[in-house]
């Protein structure tokens, strides 16, 4: 039993005092009204462009600059699975450097997300990621969207809240289950009070922190006795490649890059930005600062496979290498081993830092989900009051699943992979659907859903004894592992399926075949009586706060409504004040109708 060490756990509570103190800081200053926000192309709108409240909490008033903005997301990516899975990654015999693709996959995956979805989603004025689907496919098909997107949510909270614990565990020697329910505390507290706000200004300050801390304890770990010259033994930490390999390392490193885009945690930043371009400029700065942050976890995985681990005071080796079972430990064990106690308290503080940026991130993205598109289509007349309760109580209910999870289940990893993989399969084809293919439907994306689950369900998942269904060519009988990419084979399936579904459907209503009770999901009779795909702001009323809404044809693709919007935007920057005829001008000459409630203002 390791005792406990004093001077470490009053080093964390001021550590935990001082996020605390940030955080309400945020909160107090997000309740503050500001006279002006911005629309996404740069000109100012009255008071917070028409949000409701809820809509602010969750984006903060689409008022986060580029620097909260590119801190935030930074911070969100580089959580404690992230420095700690980086670290195990580099120092495990089996993989080193070379196989280690966290880093590489979530920077391209933000660059992916800045060229190609960024912009239009915030162009369109969207709250939350699954906003588009639910305006296409309806509220039924996105609630059952809904479900792998909350799952990756929690588990991932889960997996990084594990980490901590046992982080702590081995640095200062208490209990890690304490050290969870903390962690997860004070990340609720402050993001119940100061929403995005809350979140985004304490992961500022976190970032700081992992950078400072691991940066600190790396000059310390090199010069240990017990530590070789890392450029003497490279080729451990380095590792190889095996061609036999190769379909599964494209797709993992596939998983990590596409899969990395559909989740609410990295759409809630880009929705909150003041501009479009903004979007686009902070994810690409993310995707630089991921790459920086990872270089002192890349050190510190080499640092370890550098050392002589039997003259530490670590005593649990096999051949002088840490036991399996602990190396997922590097990172702490290299803290707690080869620097000095303040040094260790520091980057410990570092690790703890990086779980509760991406901890509170995730529990707060999973409650804006539900808030917005599950309670608001359970309960259309719900008040704004109601909304924000519902969205409390639901930080309040995923952050103690996920502190759960994090405590009582070994294999927390296993489910986040699985979830990850989930998300991959497919949330990533919807999205793709729903934002570049316009014929796209409820039937398609029903079909390709089922058709994506089945595919990967079927190739087999060792981790949770799920059985091999279907042998893929390559299969290693001997190690019961798939060699063909199975991921990526199961999300092409699913994006094939919903886009041939879809057409058919889509050939079959133009046909008139598809009218009345035929139409079983109502998607297509929706979209004759109401065609709505997304709305964008394009102006508030003279003299008030209330913005008028125009609502865009699904048959018409998203890229010409996005040059829609910035063709009529661009005008009011020229100093054309829009007033309410004029916008119903505007609207009939970009072909873009205005729903009945307009046409009877401009009257």
């Amino acid at each position: 039993m390791v005792s406990v060490n004093i001077p470490g756990v009053v080093g964390i509570i001021c550590f935990y005092l001082f996020i605390l103190g940030v955080g309400i800081w945020a909160a107090r200053k997000s309740k503050k009204p500001s006279s002006a926000t911005r629309n996404p192309q740069g000109t100012d709108t009255p008071a917070n462009g028409g949000m409701t409240d809820s809509e602010d909490v969750m984006l903060a008033g689409r008022d986060i600059g580029l620097f909260v903005g590119i801190f935030t997301m930074t911070a969100t990516w580089v959580g404690g699975g992230y420095i700690n899975g980086t670290a195990e990654a580099v120092y495990d015999p089996l993989q080193g450097l070379i196989l280690c693709q966290a880093p590489i996959g979530y920077a391209l995956s933000l660059v992916i997300g800045g060229m190609f979805f960024a912009n239009k989603m915030r162009s369109l004025g969207y709250v939350t990621m699954l906003d588009p689907l639910q305006a296409k496919y309806g509220e039924r098909m996105c609630g059952l969207l809904f479900i792998p997107a909350l799952l990756g949510e929690i588990f991932w909270s889960a997996a990084i809240l594990a980490a901590l614990g046992a982080t702590i565990a081995v640095v200062i020697g208490i209990n890690g289950t304490i050290s969870v329910i903390v962690s997860a505390c004070i990340a609720m507290l402050y993001t119940l009070f100061g929403g995005l706000y809350a979140v985004a200004y304490t992961d500022v300050v976190q970032l700081f922190c992992i950078f400072v801390g691991l940066w600190l304890s790396i000059p310390f770990a090199m010069t240990h006795q017990a530590v070789h010259s890392i450029t003497i033994n490279s080729t451990r930490w380095i590792g190889s490649f095996s061609a036999n390999d190769a379909a599964q390392y494209v797709d993992n490193l596939l998983m990590l890059t596409l899969g990395g885009i559909p989740w609410q945690v990295y759409f809630q930043r880009v929705l909150s930005a003041r501009t479009a371009r903004g979007a686009q400029i902070l994810s690409y700065m993310a995707s630089l600062g991921c790459l920086i942050m990872a270089i002192p976890s890349i050190l510190i995985g080499a640092v370890a496979a550098s050392t002589d681990w039997s003259a530490t005071g670590y005593k649990r080796t096999v051949d002088n290498i840490i036991i399996p079972s602990e190396r997922k430990l590097v990172l702490p064990l290299v803290l707690q081993y080869l620097c000095p106690p303040a040094i260790s308290f520091i980057g410990l503080g570092a690790v703890s830092a990086a779980v509760m940026s991406s901890a509170d991130s995730s529990v707060f993205s999973a409650a804006s989900m539900f808030a917005h598109n599950v309670v608001k289509a359970l309960f259309p007349s719900a008040s704004e009051r109601c909304i924000l309760l519902a969205m409390k109580c639901s930080i309040l209910a995923v952050g103690s699943l996920a502190c759960l999870l994090g405590i009582m289940i070994e294999s927390i990893y296993d489910l986040w992979f699985l979830s990850s993989d989930l998300v991959y399969v497919i949330l990533f084809p919807q999205l793709i659907s729903v934002l570049f293919i316009p014929f796209t439907n409820t039937y398609g994306s029903f079909a390709g859903f089922i058709v994506g689950l089945f595919l990967r369900l079927t190739s087999g998942e060792k981790a949770f004894g799920l059985p091999v269904l279907f042998y893929y060519p390559g299969y290693d009988y001997e190690a019961g592992l798939q060699r063909s990419p199975v991921k990526t084979i199961a999300m092409l399936g699913s994006l094939a399926v919903s886009t041939a579904v879809s057409y058919l459907m889509h050939r079959l209503w133009l046909a008139g075949k598809l009218e009345g009770r035929r139409d079983f999901f109502g998607c297509m009779s929706r979209e004759a009586r109401a065609p709505v795909n997304g709305r964008r702001i394009v102006s508030g009323e003279k003299g008030t706060d209330v913005a008028k809404t125009v609502e865009f044809s699904t048959t018409c693709s998203i890229d010409k409504k996005v040059a829609d919007i910035q063709g009529t935007e661009q005008k009011e920057e020229k100093g054309k004040e829009v007033g309410e005829d004029d916008v119903e001008d505007e609207a009939e000459a970009v072909g873009v109708p205005l729903t009945a409630s307009e046409n009877d203002k401009g009257k």
